[in-house]
């Protein structure tokens, strides 16, 4: 691949901040798969469903992502705030799992099952329980199979009461705050569980975010997703993912139905060394859930391959710089920037540079800058950090005082402008 840089217009993407979008931007030319780079002129707000995607799924909410890229293959109403229902589940077991990563929680450590657990989320209350006796003492281990093979309520609330006092405080200031640290703004939790509650709300775009991270952040976890049966107290129960046993290579994650939310399902499957995730919500009918979920995942690994824009290392443009020693600084990604696209080669890719700037010097080798952003026909399809490939010191005074002429006179273009 050959990457030629080319100087763009100023974008601004926030007020107060001045954004620089693709001071550099890639140019692929002669990609062997057919599809071609564009340079972007302009900045592209959000993702939308396209209309020559291929696919129509009848979910009200969904969305398709590649696990190790984040690739958005397919998108629905992905942001739209819906009952998760017990798919929520998932950030109450992230929680404990993050616990166990820092020495906060053992997987031996033993917990009491209160009778606001029992009766609430075990055998009295009717819904999904592991069947933990009241006053019984269970191990982190086996609440977290209780909580994920078995949907367990009782589960969920014996860990938030033990991690929080109750589970009101686990929301706020377990589940919530993990969320943000996520990078997941929209969610918000009003229990442990997923049961009906006001505050439950997720979107499926954050719903697949949080499985990615379970998925890549906690391999040694994640297989429990994959467990076909869990007994406790004496009664064998099935994993509730109709996935685990109708799709070759599925192995998680969780289902979910309220009557406010509908049935939906969070599910992952790997196929050829290429693992997807699924999340649809909204629908009436269990078998629809299951039917729909299955369908997604088939058709973004009949249609789709993995290819790589960007080795890791390799510039991929550069920003300017404020008040150093060079007016710019050579930008790499760690990573591969990877993306999924169309066997056909039928997409159109654009990338851009975003980053708040200038970049004011002194600047470090490996100083994060800002991100690049590679759209698919009109979609947002991978966010991958950019940073710097060497170091700027700081310049001369006349260098600084240049640089500091020159955004003023920016400023007060822009500023004109915006009042026209």
């Amino acid at each position: 691949m050959a990457f030629r840089l080319f100087p763009l217009r100023r974008s601004r993407f926030s007020a107060g901040a001045l954004v620089r979008g693709l001071i550099a931007t890639i140019l692929v030319a002669g990609i062997a798969w057919g599809g071609a780079l564009y340079a972007a002129n302009q900045s592209i707000q959000g993702a939308k469903k396209t209309e020559d995607s291929g696919f129509d799924g009848d979910a009200p909410t969904a969305i398709l992502i590649e696990a190790s890229s984040g690739s958005v293959l397919f998108e629905k109403n992905a942001d739209e705030l819906r009952a998760p229902s017990s798919m929520m589940k998932l950030m109450t077991a992230e929680v404990v799992f993050n616990a166990i990563k820092k020495g906060d929680m053992k997987l031996t450590d033993e917990y009491r099952i209160s009778e606001n657990a029992w009766r609430k989320g075990g055998a009295p209350s009717g819904g999904s329980t592991m069947f933990a006796a009241i006053n019984s003492k269970v191990s982190v281990d086996d609440l977290l199979h209780g909580a994920i093979i078995q949907s367990g309520n009782d589960a969920c609330i014996a860990l938030a009461e033990a991690m929080a006092g109750n589970e009101r405080i686990f929301a706020a200031d377990f589940m919530t705050k993990r969320a943000r640290e996520l990078g997941m703004t929209k969610s918000t939790f009003g229990n442990s569980n997923g049961l009906p509650d006001p505050g439950n709300k997720m979107t499926v775009r954050e719903l697949g975010i949080l499985a990615r991270h379970i998925i890549l952040d906690f391999p040694e976890f994640y297989k429990l997703f994959g467990e076909k049966e869990y007994t406790w107290n004496k009664i064998r129960q099935p994993n509730r993912n109709p996935l685990l046993n109708s799709m070759e290579g599925a192995d998680g994650l969780k289902t979910g139905y309220t009557k406010e939310g509908g049935y939906g399902m969070v599910g992952s499957a790997v196929q050829n060394g290429t693992r997807l995730i699924v999340v649809v919500n909204g629908l009436e009918d269990p078998e629809d859930r299951a039917t729909e979920a299955k369908k997604m995942l088939e058709w973004g690994f009949r249609n789709f391959e993995t290819r790589t824009l960007i080795a890791a290392d390799q510039q991929v443009g550069y920003a300017k710089v404020f008040g150093g020693e060079s007016r710019s600084v050579k930008l790499v990604a760690k990573t591969p920037v990877k993306v999924m696209v169309h066997k056909n080669g039928s997409d159109k890719l654009i990338a851009r540079i975003v980053y708040s700037g200038p970049v004011r010097a002194p600047i470090e080798v490996g100083q994060k800058v800002g991100v690049v952003k590679v759209w698919r026909s009109g979609n947002i399809a991978v966010e991958t950090p950019v940073y710097a490939a060497e170091a700027i010191g700081t310049g001369s005074t006349m260098r600084r005082a240049i640089d500091g002429a020159s955004e003023l006179v920016i400023g007060m273009f822009r500023a004109g402008a915006e009042k026209l």
